[in-house]
């Protein structure tokens, strides 16, 4: 048995592998992977783990249609086609449940940063212009007792929610296609409208998967049909929104500020007017990065090649159809 690693993962996942009798080929070059090189590469493989923005298309499928397990360094899986998965009986594992707790601190993060501005007074003083003291200059905004607003109220957006409502005793509003009972005893969340999400929330958090239905979502339309004070925040997926028009809402005034860990496209160039928003802060997709998360991550997706190559049901399967 073996496997085909597209990136260096945490030695917790690779100790796994070795104690289960697999052998490993890891690419340890810093590059992605052209679409020639995963095929060949995974030619004399039996599994593939994907770490990073691999694109696990149809045409890579068919042309590796025995591999017997992909398995996802992530809980997102929009890069991979799952129907072409399914119809060639592959199973694809990804890793969900893990990194709520970190992608949660990392959304958070960003909220606080935006609205003090944190990021952008960290880089005046690197210019040198921490001097004169001005009391109506640089202003932040308060978050204590405002609407938080989630998109896709799930287990990484109840961890935002808690937090949020823990330090800033914030309201809790949120936008699902059905109800998160948990959310609504434990934390007061009360589910409205996309409308309402819309119009309520002075910060919006979205923690949705990007599909073709939720992608773009975030445009000018949807930013004119939101609060001028309020603050949007995205580490989901940065194909939810619009770039070019999430710059104009906030050039325009439409939007008081913005937090991203995920960008449209990514990476981001060096040169984005949102690097130099004093209301913005970016980070490099980072909402998963701690050594903790990391090394949990990279047990559940060896724990899914191992399950996929003894021919088990995968411990976490994105499409149990191939079980049926």
């Amino acid at each position: 048995m073996n496997v085909f690693i597209t990136r260096k993962i945490p030695e917790a996942g690779l100790q796994l592998l070795r104690e289960a009798s697999i052998q490993i080929t890891e690419w340890t070059e810093k590059r992605d992977l052209t679409a020639a090189e995963l095929v060949e590469r995974c030619q004399d493989h039996q599994a593939l783990l994907s770490a990073g923005h691999n694109k696990i298309g149809a045409e890579f499928l068919e042309a590796c249609a025995h591999l017997k397990v992909v398995s996802l360094h992530s809980v997102g899986y929009d890069n991979v086609d799952v129907a072409a998965a399914t119809r060639l009986k592959i199973p694809i594992g990804n890793t969900p449940g893990v990194l709520s707790g970190a992608t949660a601190d990392t959304a958070f993060l960003l909220m606080a940063a935006v609205a003090r501005k944190a990021l952008y007074m960290h880089k005046k003083i690197l210019r040198g212009g921490w001097g004169f003291s001005d009391p109506t200059a640089d202003l932040g905004v308060d978050l204590n007792g405002k609407t938080l607003g989630i998109w896709g109220l799930g287990k990484i957006g109840y961890e935002m929610a808690r937090r949020a409502q823990a330090v800033y005793g914030m309201r809790i509003v949120y936008h699902n296609r059905g109800h998160n009972e948990e959310a609504e005893r434990n934390l007061g969340a009360v589910r409205v409208s996309f409308d309402e999400l819309l119009a309520q929330s002075d910060v919006l958090s979205v923690h949705t998967s990007l599909t073709p239905e939720t992608a773009g979502t975030f445009n000018a339309r949807t930013f004119r049909r939101m609060k001028p004070t309020a603050i949007f925040i995205n580490t989901a997926r940065g194909g939810i929104h619009h770039e070019p028009d999430l710059i104009a809402a906030l050039q325009q005034g439409m939007l008081w500020g913005a937090g991203l860990d995920v960008t449209n496209p990514e990476p981001m160039a060096a040169d984005s007017p949102l690097l130099s928003m004093e209301n913005v802060a970016v980070l490099p997709h980072i909402g998963s990065a701690t050594q903790e998360t990391r090394s949990a991550m990279a047990i559940l997706a060896a724990r899914n090649v191992i399950a996929g190559l003894r021919g088990e049901r995968l411990p976490t399967v994105v499409n149990p159809e191939v079980y049926t």
